[in-house]
């Protein structure tokens, strides 16, 4: 017997805090009975809907994309514009884990595990993410020390757990910093550098939690190794 968000969730069909929602929603059902416990418990033989969806259980599978330019991270797009999704092959019924914005680009997680997706999302479990921000302009020595002290964003402060200034272009006017954060509040990135007086004219996010861009090109995906997903998991606190 399993917690029924639980199995919600390996179902594919969404997170397990999504799942969550939707049974204090009165939105699922089992075996044609209405549930609203967050501790009910189900089998395999159960008959489980979710928003009059039929569930079953499908193999998990596992994808990590280094997301283009000008690509929406979601399913749909009520606008007709191209999804992470349109770029992995696959019947499966997956999704992203987290987001990236419209402008940026970089490593993002797409599977229809529930259980992995709510792991690496949750803040406790604190998963580094680094990126790579180009600065409208040099950023200066005091700036970069108030940085790497943290910045408060509506009233929580953000303080990344490393950062670089990889190139200070004088002439030309304009900052490469690298910079690793755990948390994934949105927008963080732009956010922080905007409090200091700074633009992020582009930004990449090359690193996530032990995963990288190697030989990885943008618009390229590639399945992630059994060894690499039991790796992820262990990030769960």
């Amino acid at each position: 017997m399993e917690r029924l968000q639980k199995v919600i969730a390996q179902s594919g069909y969404c997170s397990r805090r999504k799942a969550e929602e939707f049974i204090k929603q009165g939105k699922v059902y089992v075996n044609g009975e209405k549930v609203t416990e967050l501790g009910t418990k189900v089998n395999a033989n159960d008959d489980i809907v979710v928003n009059k969806v039929h569930l079953s259980k499908e193999e998990n599978v596992y994808f990590l994309l280094n997301k283009p330019r000008s690509i929406i991270c979601s399913v749909k797009d009520e606008h007709d514009r191209k999804t992470v999704v349109d770029l992995i092959a696959t019947d499966k019924r997956i999704y992203p884990v987290g987001r990236l914005d419209y402008d940026t680009t970089g490593l993002i997680i797409l599977t229809n595990d529930g259980n992995l997706a709510n792991t690496l999302m949750h803040p406790t479990n604190a998963v580094p993410k680094k990126y790579i921000a180009k600065l409208n302009k040099c950023m200066a020595i005091t700036d970069y020390k108030r940085l790497k002290e943290g910045i408060e964003i509506d009233g929580i402060k953000c303080v990344p757990i490393r950062v670089k200034i990889k190139k200070n272009d004088t002439e030309k006017d304009y900052s490469i910093i690298e910079i690793t954060i755990v948390e994934g509040r949105n927008h963080i990135i732009k956010r922080v550098f905007n409090k200091l007086g700074y633009l992020v004219d582009k930004l990449s996010r090359v690193e996530y939690a032990f995963l990288n861009t190697d030989n990885l090109k943008s618009g390229d995906y590639r399945k992630l190794t059994p060894k690499e997903v039991k790796k992820l998991y262990e990030y769960h606190s």
